[in-house]
């Protein structure tokens, strides 16, 4: 099994396509067997679920995602748990003991504008 987690710091990013990087999770024998981050590739409607598929993730742990994002993990057959909210280190323990729940998505339509790698491109612009 292999988990993406979008990251902002050490912390679960609410907002799953415009989070700064991407902690990626191989769970080999209930143990976490590979750790490492990738920077977000970039927000573009559809790429995100194609990417990571390519990668070979399974499974999506994210704060939230909108509708569109949802529908084309379900097409790639990637599981998505919505609604999670912490440090990304306390959300593997979880997952490795098996007591993550899933929620319900904390995106709204719009809600992500400005957020995360948008932020991080306006920033760049005003220097």
């Amino acid at each position: 099994m292999k988990i993406a987690i979008p990251t902002e710091g050490e912390e679960v990013s609410p907002h799953f396509g415009r989070a700064p990087e991407f902690t990626l999770i191989e769970i080999e024998e209930g143990r976490a067997a590979k750790r490492e981050k990738i920077a977000n590739p970039g927000h573009q409607t559809g790429f995100l679920p194609s990417f990571l598929s390519n990668q070979g993730v399974t499974h999506v742990v994210t704060g939230g995602a909108g509708q569109r994002a949802q529908s084309l993990f379900a097409q790639y057959g990637i599981e998505l748990l919505a609604g999670v909210t912490g440090k990304v280190d306390e959300v593997i323990e979880k997952i490795l003991q098996g007591s993550l729940e899933n929620g319900k998505s904390l995106c709204e339509p719009g809600s992500g504008k400005g957020y995360g790698v948008e932020k991080e491109k306006e920033q760049d612009a005003n220097l």
